[in-house]
This record gives structure tokens, C-alpha cells and sequence, in this order.
């Protein structure tokens, strides 16, 4: 960087704009904000430097380059009002998120972000900033340290009567617990974002996560048709605002319309006008698995979950809910291959449904246990013996009533008794 220092004037930033490099552009930019003049037009001029320096530095990667850019900024930030300091600040710390594989990075600058904002009592940024790392320490899966920084912050930003955050904050708190797997304290978090949201204007990208959100949570607790409406909501925010969650959405509702059992809809929804934007991986992995679903082939399933593991093993919702497709497409089958046998080798069984012999084993048992159906695995010789359905003799029952109706009429005569003699 050279010492010597250029006026800060449009001319200044046209020369950077006109470089031959990103690298000269940005020495130049640096030299801009070098300048001492501290004039209203100079810190305009140094503001759009900024800008144009935080998006370079974004597009070579320069992560630390982007950190060290805040921290020279400090004194610059005490010239300027608190309104466009935050701005800048948030607007440096996106900048660094859109770099791939900075994590640690973009959680060591929001910490020291926070330091510097306390020191300075600036309490608007840093509970920004706050809410900003909570929500990166989540990503990282560092929950109790994310939950306790939240707690503090969620007291602070409701006195404070800050709807806006509020709603940031309670959205962010109800995907932290979703997260540790405490549905109520998640329900309650989001009934509460979905209460500060009401009470002012949300923009559409908010609605549509706390949307999102809702479908998660409605899905969770098997509810799959609400799911699917809030899932709808959420997938026509995003389309119109052409966000790329939007494509989760959609996925999403396939999902629903799978667990539902109205597997052939899904070939509908994705050749309709607005799922053809959104042709790809994701659609394509939902397709396959209705496809499976629908022909009740397990073969295909795996063949589905083998072929698309990044969009259906990784994706922590759809993986959880397929486990239980699966289980259950499992079960059907086993069931209807053992029903014309009362006594069948294990072997025989994992051949007809083409799975190995000591995952049918193992899922046999598991039914076994469950009472899915009467019979027991004699693996001395690799057999499965089913019993008859055993048939409940009403003698049971009736003679058990006959009895409790004996004692009330002996309860009866004894209390008729009790009243003659007094």
C-alpha cells in the first residue's frame, strides 16, 4: 500500500474503476481512504470507497484482508453517523460470508465486532452483531454456546421493544432448538416471532423463512398437509423474490405430498410453470423417491438415496423423514412376503426382496418385538416360524364382568344391610 495519499473525489474512484487489476484498484481505493480531509463530500467519496473495496476484496477471496479493512476503519466509523457505520459494518461482514470456507473467520470478526461495539456503547450494531454470530455459531454447531448468547439477547431486544430484531432473534432461537430436538421450546419461539411479525411490516424474505420454519416444525410432529400449505407460502416469497431457498421449499412440499401417499403428484408440481425454473438435483432426487414410493420397490428407494446422497442423506429434514418412509415401506413388504408362509427361511425372504440377509434378520426381529405380527427367528437354522394369529377366548372378559358386576350388587346388600340394623 503506498503512503501517499489521493483526493478523495468521484475522479479518484472513477481512476480505481478504470485499473488494469482488482489488485491496483484496491491500492487505490486504500489510498482514497488514506486521505485526512474529514469534509462531507470526502466521506461520502470515502464510503463508496469502502464499498467498492469490501466487493474486490469479496470477488479474490481475501477474507483477512476484509477483516483487517474493519479494523482500520475504526477511527473513520467515529466521523461518520452510527446509522452508516452499521451499514458499512454488516455490509463488510456479508461481504466475508460470501467467500466459501470462512466460518471461523466470519465468527473471530463478529466477535471482535462485538468487543469494539460495547467499548463503544453502540448498543444497535452489537445486538445486531450479536444475533449475526449466534446464528453462524449455530451453523457450526456450537448450540450451548449460540443458546446463551441468545438467551441474554432476546431479554435485552424485548425491553427494548425492537420488533424487528425481535423477530430475527425469536426465528433464529426456534431453528437453534429445533436443531437440539426440543419441539415445544421451537414451537414456542417461532409462536413468538410469528407475534412480533404480526404487529409489524415483515419484509417478503423474512415471511417466507418464518414460513419455512412453520412447514418444518408442522412436518415434524406428522402433520404433512399443513406443512405443505406453509411450505407453498414459503415457496411463493422466495420465487417471487427469485431467492435460492426457494428451491428447498419446493423440495419440501414434494416431500409432504411423498408422505401423504400422493406420490404421483410429484411429477405434476415439478413439469407445472414454476417448478421447471427450479429443474435440478433436488427435484430430481424428490422424483426418484416418488417413483420408488409408488412402485413400493425398496431396491429403488436405496437406489434413490445411493444416486442422490447429497441431496437427500444430507439434508438433515428430508433425512429424517425418509427413515421413517423407509421403515415403513420395509415393514409393507416384509408383511406381504411372509403371509402365505408359516414357517420360511430368512434367506429366501432377503432374495425375494433383494435386500442382504442380516438386514432382514434384523428388521424381522425389530417387527417381532413390536407385535407387528406373531412368530419367532430361529437362527439355529436360519428359519422364520410365523404363528397363527392367537384368538381370544371371550369366556375371559365375560366371566371377569360377571364378577365386577357380583361385587357392586354385594356392595349394594351390604349398604341396605348397614341402614336396617341402624
Amino acid at each position: 500500500m503506498s503512503s501517499s495519499y489521493l483526493p478523495a473525489t468521484t475522479d479518484s474512484i472513477a481512476q480505481a474503476l478504470e485499473a488494469k487489476d482488482r489488485s491496483q484498484a484496491i491500492s487505490i481505493l486504500y489510498r482514497v481512504l488514506e486521505n485526512p480531509s474529514s469534509s462531507s463530500e470526502a466521506l461520502r467519496i470515502k464510503e463508496q470507497a469502502i464499498t467498492n473495496i469490501s466487493e474486490l476484496l469479496r470477488e479474490e477471496n481475501r477474507a483477512e484482508d476484509l477483516r483487517s479493512l474493519l479494523t482500520q476503519l475504526r477511527p473513520f466509523f467515529s466521523l461518520i453517523p452510527k446509522a452508516k457505520t452499521a451499514k458499512i459494518v454488516r455490509g463488510i461482514i456479508d461481504s466475508v460470508a460470501k467467500i466459501p470456507g470462512t466460518s471461523d473467520v466470519q465468527i473471530s470478526l463478529c466477535k471482535e465486532m462485538v468487543e469494539w461495539t460495547r467499548a463503544e456503547k453502540r448498543s444497535f450494531l452489537r445486538q445486531r452483531v450479536e444475533a449475526r454470530l449466534a446464528a453462524l455459531l449455530m451453523e457450526n454447531k456450537e448450540y450451548s454456546e449460540a443458546l446463551t448468547l441468545l438467551s441474554g439477547l432476546v431479554k435485552e431486544v424485548r425491553r427494548l421493544d425492537d420488533k424487528l430484531l425481535l423477530v430475527d432473534i425469536d426465528l433464529l432461537e426456534s431453528k437453534l432448538h429445533f436443531s437440539l430436538r426440543n419441539l415445544p421450546k421451537a414451537k414456542a419461539a417461532l409462536t413468538a416471532a410469528r407475534t412480533a411479525a404480526n404487529a409489524i411490516y415483515v419484509p417478503p424474505a423474512q415471511q417466507g423463512t418464518i414460513d419455512l420454519q412453520s412447514g418444518i416444525l408442522h412436518a415434524e410432529e406428522k402433520d404433512y398437509k399443513t406443512a405443505y400449505s406453509y411450505f407453498f407460502e414459503a415457496f411463493e416469497a422466495f420465487n417471487a423474490l427469485e431467492d435460492p431457498r426457494a428451491v428447498f421449499s419446493l423440495k419440501y412440499m414434494l416431500l409432504c405430498k411423498i408422505m401423504v401417499n400422493q406420490a404421483d403428484d410429484v411429477a405434476g408440481i415439478i413439469s407445472s410453470k414454476a417448478g421447471l425454473r427450479y429443474v435440478g438435483p433436488e427435484l430430481d432426487a424428490m422424483k426418484a423417491v416418488a417413483d420408488a414410493y409408488s412402485k413400493r420397490s425398496l431396491k429403488l428407494f436405496e437406489t434413490a438415496l445411493r444416486d442422490f446422497k447429497g441431496q437427500l442423506e444430507e439434508d438433515p429434514i428430508v433425512h429424517r423423514h425418509l427413515s421413517s418412509l423407509y421403515d415403513t415401506l420395509l415393514e409393507q413388504n416384509l408383511c406381504r412376503l411372509i403371509e402365505p408362509f408359516s414357517r420360511v427361511e430368512i434367506s429366501h425372504i432377503a432374495e425375494l426382496i433383494e435386500l442382504p440377509v442380516d438386514h432382514v434378520e434384523k428388521k424381522l426381529s425389530q417387527m417381532i418385538l413390536d407385535k407387528k405380527f406373531a412368530g419367532t427367528l430361529d437362527q439355529g437354522v436360519g428359519c422364520l416360524i410365523i404363528f397363527d394369529d392367537p384368538k381370544q377366548d371371550d369366556i375371559y372378559p365375560a366371566t371377569l364382568e360377571t364378577i365386577h358386576n357380583m361385587g357392586k350388587v354385594v356392595d349394594s346388600l351390604f349398604n341396605r344391610s348397614a341402614k336396617v340394623m341402624a
